[in-house]
């Protein structure tokens, strides 16, 4: 398996605190990761009906097992362990005593918040980045193939088929785990929501809008959104308030994390059904969206992610905020760079600048082609190098 960017936070983390926490998707590679990372430590899957039978009833004879420290893996299915942890880091505060991961990040956090609060870090592991897939033999060859394959780690290791592995996803875990946790009667009214939700990825978020189109209450709507957003499959953007705040929309944007689900959800068969569909440039606009979330999930200076819109229509498809620094992200999925490609992020910076908590911007148009070019206005970033870019150290120097 590849080397991930997390890698270092996560060793990082284990320096300082007696627990370590890795939430993430399913099948993100948060199993691999740990077991990499952390190879000494046994390793305990609790989906394993026998380890999780015996520490649910026996969680004291458990760790006593482990009192060196271990790897727990999906310790949601075990979280009156939690409590017990407590216990047995505060009488031995050593770090990186135990690492635990969890998909099912709702009901994990909530658990962590009440047993482990101060004793563990927590991060993230998101599908894999573009420049992490460019660490496999074969990645895709092409803007499309990439989006279409997607960030799944078994696709891109293991090679195997990208529909049939997606569709199974799809029917696996999302439909299973993500209707446990919302308790959902309808799968069919559950199916079509994920469908249209599919199809709204990188608009703004109206709970009333979809839920009319699907035929359930609003709340429920919004309710199924904050459960699939836990669960790591959606990414809530929000919109930056500056001190012209009253003139900006305040609903969110809604992306899927993964272009591959989204394609598959979109009934897209294809990279080069992709390249002809209506919605290309959302599906590319969340793909650099997603990029951009990555960054800040491995980045140790906790940037800002958020999207830029007024009343009157004025748009930035994201913005990168580290301390003053802003940098204003335009996506098009084209191949060719428009000759008014700057026009509307001129406007964006002119309006972030009356902001006086914003003292630094860089304006970037990230499109399709390859050529990159820099300029006085500013710079234009090929989709094949969109994740080294963002990699670099956030400042006003593209």
């Amino acid at each position: 398996m590849i080397e991930r960017n997390l890698e270092p936070r996560l060793r990082a983390a284990a320096t300082h605190y007696p627990i370590v926490t890795l939430t993430g998707p399913r099948q993100s590679g948060k199993t691999t990761l740990c077991r990499q990372v952390f190879a000494d430590k046994p390793y305990v899957s609790l989906e394993a009906s026998d380890a999780r039978e015996y520490a649910l009833r026996d969680p004291r004879g458990f760790l006593k097992e482990h009192i060196g420290g271990a790897i727990f893996d999906e310790i949601q299915r075990a979280p009156d362990l939690l409590s017990y942890l407590q216990g047995e880091v505060d009488a031995d505060r050593a770090p990186g005593r135990f690492v635990l991961t969890g998909s099912q990040h709702f009901g994990l956090l909530q658990s962590i918040s009440q047993s482990l609060a101060g004793r563990t870090a927590v991060l993230n592991l998101l599908p894999l980045s573009w420049d992490e897939v460019l660490r496999f033999p074969t990645p895709p060859a092409d803007l499309f193939q990439a989006l279409w394959t997607g960030s799944c780690p078994a696709i891109h290791d293991r090679g195997v088929p990208v529909q049939d592995w997606l569709s199974d996803y799809v029917t696996t875990y999302v439909e299973r785990d993500v209707r446990q946790v919302l308790n959902v009667v309808d799968l069919v009214d559950f199916q079509r929501y994920l469908r249209l939700a599919a199809g709204r990825s990188s608009q703004l978020f109206n709970a009333a809008g979809l839920a009319a189109d699907v035929g359930v209450a609003a709340n429920t709507a919004s309710a199924w959104l904050s459960v699939l957003e836990t669960s790591f499959l959606t990414y809530r953007l929000p919109p930056f308030f500056t001190n012209v705040g009253q003139r900006l929309i305040k609903a969110p944007k809604v992306h899927l994390i993964d272009s591959g689900l989204l394609c598959t959800l979109l009934g897209i068969q294809s990279p080069e059904q992709l390249r002809l569909h209506p919605l290309r440039g959302a599906i590319f606009e969340s793909w650099v969206a997603a990029e951009l979330s990555k960054v800040v999930a491995a980045s140790p200076l906790h940037p800002s992610l958020w999207f830029y819109r007024d009343r009157k229509g004025l748009e930035a498809d994201a913005l990168l905020q580290s301390g003053p620094h802003v940098t204003i992200l335009e996506t098009k999925s084209a191949e060719t760079v428009p000759g008014d490609a700057f026009k509307t992020l001129d406007k964006v910076e002119q309006e972030l600048r009356k902001d006086p908590t914003v003292r630094e911007t860089t304006k970037v148009l990230v499109y399709g082609g390859e050529v990159e070019q820099e300029g006085e206005r500013g710079a234009v970033w090929s989709w094949r190098n969109v994740a080294l870019r963002l990699g670099e150290p956030i400042g006003p120097a593209v």
